[in-house]
């Protein structure tokens, strides 16, 4: 997989072979996805979990142990680590791992482990890790914990507070307050701004928590498919609400938190 350097380059050749204005351009190489550092010594867990975080538009990099991981940590921009805890016989824990990325880097970790017990939790926590997942566990799971670290990690580095949603392959980070409405499909919501539409893989329950945490702007269900930035709400009746001129349908039972 070319790293994301590579990327970086080949997109700012092609932007020059078009003509395209590079400065709008080079918005676009803030929506490539950074790095996830996967590190599981067990090649089926690997895959499996490799396959997860694609699946979401992650770059994964792959490690089977500490020394594998150091060597991407040197040539790669990595955003979040994965970490089994426990990686073999005779190998160094990816605790240690953990420890050494808190001390020369700066992104969140959740670690894996088939084993829970005080001790263990014990010494992971003292390495700050955003998540500790037990195995076996769901890959939406892993998806959901992977993503609500990122988002912890992006607030933290902003004053305007943000959560990263697709736009087609890409993956930008959107201010919470150019939300305009959410819209459920199935296990993805659309989010609607007044210029675009961006897809991210959660339900609508599980985002309004997720922006309840991030910001204090309210959004409120008004029907069980769409919920909307209050602030946004131009007009609306015992049927409906319009929301960036578009007109969403109100059903009674949420009528009483607007």
């Amino acid at each position: 997989m070319r790293n994301l350097r590579q990327n970086e380059a080949l997109f700012l050749k092609f932007v020059l072979l078009l003509g395209c204005d590079i400065e709008l351009y080079r918005e676009k190489l803030e929506r490539i996805m950074a790095g996830v550092l996967l590190v599981e010594d067990n090649f089926l867990n690997r895959r499996l979990f490799q396959k997860a975080l694609e699946s979401q538009s992650y770059v994964v990099f792959c490690a089977k142990n500490v020394a594998e991981a150091k060597k991407h940590l040197e040539n790669e921009s990595i955003a979040l680590g994965v970490l089994d805890i426990n990686l073999g016989e005779n190998e160094p824990d990816g605790l240690s791992l953990g420890a050494f990325i808190n001390e020369h880097f700066d992104f969140p970790i959740i670690y894996l482990t088939a084993y829970e017990n005080n001790e263990i939790v014990s010494e992971a926590l003292k390495t700050n890790p955003y998540a500790y997942l037990t195995k076996p566990f769901k890959e939406t799971d892993l998806i959901a914990t992977a993503s609500i670290a990122l988002q912890k990690k992006l607030l933290e580095n902003s004053d305007s507070p943000k959560i990263q949603v697709l736009d087609t392959a890409y993956t930008i980070n959107l201010e919470i307050q150019e939300i305009c409405y959410i819209e459920s499909i199935g296990n993805y919501v659309n989010i609607h701004s007044a210029q675009q539409v961006y897809k991210l893989r959660s339900t609508i329950k599980d985002l309004l928590l997720t922006l309840a945490d991030l910001s204090e702007i309210e959004f409120i269900r008004v029907h069980r498919a769409f919920a909307v930035n209050k602030e946004k709400i131009e007009k609306y009746s015992s049927t409906s609400v319009i929301v960036n001129d578009v007109e969403l349908p109100f059903s009674k039972r949420y009528q009483r938190f607007l």
